[in-house]
């Protein structure tokens, strides 16, 4: 029996200890495959109903919560990174790992967001499980104009201005620092429709922050940790679904007390996507732009995720009700205009080195560095796409993943020839465990049918289990 195998038949032998006694045993051999490098596990919708069911009829964990604006300085200029923490009113309701720490969660959104739309997400983590959750948004997400966080109107103006982000409280980027780029290249245009960029103008602050938004994010996410999950303390498992997948990525290396990753719908390393997109998906240049340009999102964005899913819904018959299907189109998007709905993350996402090169140069410039640090700026950027690699390099901690039966970008084939393989061509290889549900879609939050909290808490009660089970700890 395999050290990997081992682990799995021990996590699952010890789930009846932390109330998963029914899903834990219906995981049946023949669910499990067990691959050089990674077990791959399939958990049938009704395995699923049951399991969110228990975790749902849990008892609430009396919470507290607070939002946290926290002013960080990076790259010779302020940012303000918003986060919202949870965590019991008892500390003693925090749950330990098996290393004797308690156990902390950074969790970080997909890429039309911030932090809010995880907060019902993150509630339902810290309330059912006891785990103490900071909700993090990227650098210039959120709206700090207003109380409310509501981003007002639309993304695209009627007068033909555009949506930018809120990098710094009271620092606003105006009109005359960007010009409006459509973008019709024939095989983004197949995969988001026509694409509308705010590129900055060289010399505008607003060029400047596009250009030194990864290194905040970097500090950022290391500052939040640093605070309300000190090492010593906590042991750190971090999400990010979808675009937060590759933000996450990001911090496990540069943070030492991020020991997992709890992945869900979660993106990899941008330049494992990158691979993905241009092998599976062909697309040569996924993502062609250069860094100063800010993609603007519309209702396309919704449509291309809502196409793909009927389709598997409701196959070719679904094209018969064209019109109504585009009413409800609109009718989601204009739900979701108060979510930011703007995206520079695309060059990490994608995996565009020519782009995040180009930006740490434009901050060398701005700060004045010789041609020496220069480069070790574009290491610096450069290296946000991929692992860490080297002596002396904290490894890439083991990883859960989940995919779910309907995603767009999430299916068995792409992890099968292109995820699991450059997993298992790191030094050293991190464990990989992959379970494949039968329900869900990329949103897995959303309800379908039994399942009024998507298949979000079924992937909470396996995440639970791996913790307590000691799939996360080194000596295993």
């Amino acid at each position: 029996m395999s050290r990997k195998y081992s682990a799995l038949v021990c996590l699952i032998g010890l789930a009846g200890a932390t109330g998963g006694v029914a899903v834990a045993e219906s995981i049946r051999n023949e669910q499990v495959e067990q691959v050089s490098g990674y077990s791959w596990i399939t958990i049938p919708r009704q395995q699923i109903v049951d399991g969110s069911r228990e975790v749902l009829s849990l008892p609430e964990i009396p919470l507290k919560s607070e939002e946290v604006i926290r002013r960080i300085r990076a790259l010779e200029m302020d940012w303000d990174i918003a986060a919202n923490v949870y965590e019991p009113e008892d500390p003693k309701n925090i749950p330990t790992s098996p290393d004797g720490k308690k156990i902390g969660v950074l969790v970080l959104h997909g890429g039309s967001g911030d932090h809010r739309g995880k907060d019902k997400f993150a509630r339902l983590l810290a309330s059912r499980f006891g785990y103490k959750v900071v909700n993090m948004s990227y650098p210039g997400r959120l709206y700090l104009d207003d109380p409310s966080r509501d981003w007002p109107g639309d993304t695209i103006h009627t007068d033909g201005t555009v949506r930018t982000p809120i990098w710094k409280q009271g620092e606003h980027i105006t009109p005359d620092q960007y010009d409006v780029v459509k973008d019709q290249e024939e095989s983004r245009r197949r995969r988001w429709g026509t694409l509308t960029l705010a590129c900055a103008k060289e010399g505008t602050t607003f060029y400047d922050r596009m250009a030194g938004w990864p290194v905040a994010h970097e500090v950022g996410g290391r500052e939040l940790i640093e605070t309300y999950l000190p090492e010593g303390e906590y042991s750190v498992y971090v999400h990010g679904h979808s675009t937060g997948g590759p933000m996450s990525m990001i911090l496990t290396q540069r943070v030492s007390n991020i020991v997992g990753v709890l992945g869900m719908e979660s993106s990899p390393f941008g330049s494992i996507y990158g691979q993905m997109t241009r092998e599976i998906q062909g697309i040569s240049e996924p993502w062609a732009m250069d860094f100063n340009c800010l993609r603007i999102r519309s209702w396309q964005d919704t449509a291309r995720y809502y196409g793909y899913e009927l389709i598997q819904e409701e196959g070719v018959d679904a094209l018969a009700r064209l019109a109504m299907i585009m009413e409800e189109v609109h009718e989601s998007w204009n739900k979701g205009t108060r979510q930011p709905n703007f995206k520079a993350e695309n060059i990490l996402h994608f995996d565009s080195p020519a782009a995040l090169a180009a930006a740490a140069r434009a901050t060398s410039k701005r700060l004045g560095l010789d041609s020496e640090m220069t480069e070790s700026m574009v290491e610096r950027y450069v290296g946000y796409l991929r692992e860490l690699s080297g002596p002396g390099v904290k490894p890439v901690p083991p990883l859960i993943l989940i995919i779910t039966e309907n995603s767009r970008d999430h299916d068995p084939e792409i992890y099968r020839k292109v995820y699991l393989p450059r997993y298992a061509a790191m030094n050293p290889a991190p464990d990989v465990t992959v379970y494949q549900f039968d329900a869900g879609i990329h949103g897995y939050s959303a309800a379908e049918e039994e399942l009024p909290q998507g298949v979000a808490p079924m992937g909470m009660k396996l995440w639970h289990e791996a913790i307590i089970g000691g799939y996360f700890s080194p000596s295993r």
